[in-house]
């Protein structure tokens, strides 16, 4: 993996991060009565940053709520930051820096980590019901 990736993450043996993952992942099943992919994942903290409640949206807004979750979590590494919020509410991030290039495997494990920082920030805001 690239050197940019946050220097927490090359500490860390795979061993501890995948039980941190299982951990997390058990946690989600117990809240929401089944196991969610990283696509479900991302959609739910694109959901906690709009900060509106569950309701309907389209595949469209979807598609933007995982955006934001993206930039939101990557803003955790300092690739993006937080610009504004518009007058609906949704927020817009700018890029400060690229997220490095990674192969499929190595992208999922960035974005694994970067969810279980999320949930480390502040694990009792998280998807309050």
């Amino acid at each position: 993996m690239s050197d940019e990736l946050t220097p927490v993450e090359h500490h860390e043996s795979e061993a501890d991060f995948e039980a941190r993952w299982e951990a997390l992942m058990r946690e989600m099943k117990a809240r929401f009565g089944k196991r969610p992919d990283l696509n479900a994942l991302l959609l739910l903290i694109g959901i906690q940053e709009l900060n509106q409640g569950i309701t309907t949206f389209t595949k469209e807004q979807k598609q933007d709520l995982m955006h934001i979750a993206t930039c939101r979590l990557f803003s955790l590494s300092g690739h993006y930051e937080l610009e504004r919020v518009d007058a609906d509410g949704w927020p817009h991030y700018k890029l400060l820096r690229p997220v490095p290039f990674a192969n499929l495997k190595e992208q999922e494990r960035m974005l694994k980590w970067h969810v279980l920082e999320y949930f480390a920030l502040d694990p009792e805001d998280q998807f309050e019901a």
